[in-house]
């Protein structure tokens, strides 16, 4: 490929954005050399700044469009390119950006030549959706060049700027939490300013006290979780922001604090402290009732988890005769979800507190056909863990992180000759890389639907069903 000279870095230059790429940027090139843009949207002619060259690609931020794109949409939010990037393209475009990235990653780095989805399941919701949020509190704010002269830049509290551990963006209102979730934003933000013992953490030198607001929302049981992290234990001190947000907003069920003294960069801690009402709240998904306490791992968008599990079920076409297998199971959502419809189902996780979730939450449910089994699955089936009261599965299910796969895993996953495998992903790269490999061990792609768990955002979820 002949990089064209005009490409420089420093340089600025004329760009048609054709499509978005794997991760939301805008995608144009100029003599087949592909220069990726921020913020650009499919149909847009823009001038662009070129601030990073390599032998391959180039990166570029506009400067300035020339001519809109036809599938430009008004965006809520003003800082909508920090977090959800996607707002200024209509919903419709989004889920056919989507489309054509899955199928390149299947068609490209699968080897799936004919590749084509068969479904794509859009969101009803597409504000307003995230049962998740979290919030950083900093002393390092932000300063967008939209913002006046003369803003306080020693406070915020709001999200990280990306690829910026130290730098927060200060936010009033979040468009994809409930709408609830900017009240308490809101008032967190004014008792603090209030109060000069509040004061931020600084992850460059160790000192403050106020690390994450992180709020969950019930949003089919209309419960809410307010959790402040802190660096320290000193419940006196959080006194006047717990009392205001107690006061303030009735509808809080459950607040925790959570202290992380060290100096990892998480929003959870060594220990918790209990405030008010349970250190869970509730959820639904169909039927089911889910226990989540601050650090539990959960779908983020309830409405469309649903639409999710559904998907599963209908490629897993059970008869109820059916022994599953839930591997990277987590909280075991997916297998409770499965097991009123099979005669049992096993979940397979490494991480302990989330298979004690997955076991407390079948109690709840009365479900006895669910089991959860301590597995790292990078060696455990390859190193013959398996007990041998497990059963050989019918399905299995696969859910891994985004990162896919261990290759013993996706080497050894045929060798369970299951009939059917179901392999759930949040990353069409590693998803199409694993199941090129299913497919050399003689499984094929029967069905493949897209999900929307997250508007306005990159992510993608896929659901695709491979037999013998």
């Amino acid at each position: 490929m002949s990089e064209p000279v005009l490409i420089k870095k420093g340089s600025e230059i004329e760009l048609k954005v054709e499509s978005l790429a794997f991760g939301g940027m805008g995608l144009a090139k100029i003599d087949d050399f592909v220069v990726f843009v921020k913020n650009g949207i499919p149909g847009q002619r823009v001038n662009a700044f070129i601030y990073k060259k390599k032998k391959g690609f180039a990166e570029a931020r506009v400067t300035k469009i020339i001519d809109d794109s036809p599938f430009v949409a008004e965006s809520k939010c003003s800082h909508y390119w920090i977090c959800s990037k996607l707002q200024s393209l209509s919903y419709d475009q989004q889920l056919k950006e989507k489309e054509k990235q899955v199928e390149d990653a299947f068609q490209r780095l699968g080897g799936f030549s004919d590749f084509k989805l068969d479904d794509i399941k859009g969101a009803k919701q597409i504000y307003n959706y995230r049962n998740k949020m979290e919030f950083t509190f900093s002393p390092h704010r932000w300063i967008l060049e939209s913002e006046p002269e003369g803003v306080d830049s020693s406070f915020a509290l709001g999200l990280h700027i990306p690829g910026r551990y130290d730098k927060i963006l200060d936010v009033d209102e979040c468009h994809i939490q409930p709408e609830l979730g900017n009240k308490i934003l809101s008032i967190a933000k004014d008792v603090c300013l209030n109060n000069r013992e509040l004061k931020p953490y600084d992850p460059k030198t160790n000192v403050g006290f106020l690390r994450y607001l992180m709020l969950r929302f019930g949003v089919k049981t209309d419960q809410l979780m307010v959790n402040i992290v802190t660096a320290y234990d000193d419940i006196n001190k959080l006194s006047p922001l717990i009392d205001t947000l107690l006061k303030d907003v009735p509808e809080i069920t459950s607040m925790v604090n959570n202290v992380n003294t060290r100096k990892a960069d998480v929003a959870y801690g060594e220990f918790e402290n209990l405030i008010y009402g349970n250190q869970y709240i509730e959820e639904k998904i169909g039927e089911l009732k889910f226990e989540i306490s601050a650090n539990s791992f959960f779908q983020t968008n309830s409405y469309q988890g649903e639409v999710l599990y559904e998907e599963i079920k209908k490629a897993a076409d059970l008869k109820g005769d059916e022994i599953v297998y839930d591997l990277y199971c987590g909280t075991g959502s997916i297998a409770l979800y499965l097991a009123g419809h099979v005669k049992e189902v096993y979940g397979f996780e490494v991480i302990r507190s989330s298979l004690e979730n997955a076991e407390k939450n079948s109690v709840i449910n009365g479900i006895d056909n669910a089991h959860f089994l301590k597995a790292n699955l990078d060696t455990f089936f390859k190193s013959r863990q398996l007990p041998r009261r497990v059963p050989k599965p019918d399905i299995v299910i696969v859910d891994p992180p985004r990162a896919g796969m261990h290759p013993d895993m996706s080497g050894y996953l045929h060798k369970l000759k299951a009939d059917k495998i179901i392999y759930v992903s949040c990353n069409p790269t590693t998803q199409a890389r694993d199941v090129q490999i299913l497919s050399d061990n003689g499984y094929n792609i029967k069905n493949a639907v897209m999900v929307d768990m997250f508007p306005h955002t990159p992510h993608i979820e896929m659901v695709v069903l491979l037999s013998k």
